[in-house]
């Protein structure tokens, strides 16, 4: 049975010591504690996170993976177990991510005491979600081909969906994410001479009109794409042709195909700039994370467990633009990746994910681990009537 003190008091604990992408060493120690104290078999592959393995008699293995992450973010709640931590938060749920892992383990390693597990069961607490694609650095580092994984299941928390409820989507629930840079190099000249220099401004200025018709031109109007400019500047003095200039932005798709035609039309956009205004124009992208994919055969399952938890399945009808390195998991095995409700107007729980002040009760964990302990228990039912 879980227990809720002693979910809220390990949720409590990772909000008040929240630590970065890849800086994870006392989250990953205080994990390990707790596989230590549960004799679970562990591996760490990366300086930090790490891969629990429960086995059962079965060739086959069902993976469950957290994010232990945090963001640079000053915590503006006023709360007992506000983050210690200056300008360091959990802002995106990864501390309730963990705490359910932690949970739905401890299930698990009862059930396996109890009797032969017809399944192997991963646990997957992976680092620096948030930067560095840690999915990715894992799946690098660690071999899982041997545990012949059938599935691996994730869960965010999502405030704008109410407690007691679970969206989800087959195909795409989240988008890619890529970022593009244009660093553009004029010729300085005096501005009594300006004609004698190429001014990287000029460029600048075409760049930010072309790159803002991109959505209205050149993408399907029918799809949801973000192409966002965040941030851009030029030039070095007052009295000077600006000289260099820089743009930077993302791409949010869940279409490689429009990712394409964005990137495409960016190169030419960098090239044919380049030929009218005489300054060097080059555009840089940087791969972020893929869309994240969830696979149709795992949908049955996923809506089954939801109602057996007694929580709301609500169908996503669109996917979210933002970016999740769980997609990553897709190279392993079939993935399926849900958004659990934690929107409490009456309690205050109404901040957007990243927002200084996102907060929740620790009692929609319950929901969350009781989803996994459905996901559990009907692999576990399926393989024992099938060998009946």
């Amino acid at each position: 049975m879980v227990c809720i003190e002693e979910i809220t008091d390990i949720r409590r604990h990772l909000h008040q010591h929240p630590e970065l992408s890849l800086q994870e060493y006392e989250t990953t120690r205080f994990i390990i504690d707790h596989l230590e104290k549960l004799n679970i078999e562990y591996f760490t592959p990366l300086d930090t996170g790490v891969i629990a393995f429960i086995r059962g008699n079965a060739e086959q293995t069902i993976a469950f993976r957290a994010d232990i992450d945090a963001l640079p973010i000053d915590e503006h709640n006023d709360v007992s177990f506000k983050s210690n931590v200056p300008n360091v938060m959990h802002a995106c749920g990864h501390d309730g991510h963990t705490t359910m892992l932690l949970a739905l383990m401890k299930e698990v390693k009862q059930l396996s005491e109890q009797h032969s597990l017809h399944y192997n069961y991963m646990f997957i607490f992976q680092p620096s979600e948030e930067a560095n694609a840690g999915a990715n650095l894992l799946i690098r580092n660690f071999d899982f081909s041997p545990y012949n994984i059938q599935a691996i299941y994730g869960i965010h928390m999502m405030p704008d969906n109410p407690e007691g409820e679970i969206a989800y989507r087959s195909n795409e629930i989240t988008a890619s994410a890529t970022e593009y840079r244009f660093y553009i190099d004029g010729k300085s000249a005096h501005v009594a001479n300006k004609e004698q220099g190429y001014a990287a401004s000029n460029a600048l200025i075409q760049i930010l009109n072309q790159v803002s018709t991109l959505q209205q031109f050149y993408l399907p109007g029918l799809n949801r794409n973000i192409v966002h400019i965040g941030k851009f500047n030029a030039g070095e003095a007052i009295n000077t042709v600006p000289s260099t200039g820089y743009l930077e932005g993302t791409i949010r798709t869940y279409s490689a195909h429009d990712l394409d035609i964005v990137k495409t039309k960016m190169t030419e956009m960098a090239k044919g700039i380049a030929m009218t205004t005489g300054c060097q124009v080059e555009v840089a992208f940087t791969e972020g994370y893929p869309p994240t994919i969830n696979h149709e055969t795992l949908e049955q399952r996923v809506i089954s467990a939801i109602n057996d938890a007694q929580i709301t399945p609500v169908h996503n009808d669109l996917p979210y633009l933002f970016g999740e390195d769980f997609s990553f998991y897709a190279k392993v095995a079939p993935t399926y990746f849900v958004f659990l409700g934690c929107r409490n107007k009456d309690k205050g729980y109404i901040h957007g994910l990243h927002h200084n002040q996102f907060n929740f009760d620790e009692k929609v964990l319950i929901n969350g681990i009781n989803y996994y302990l459905s996901l559990v228990r009907s692999y576990e039912h399926e393989r024992k009537m099938g060998n009946q």
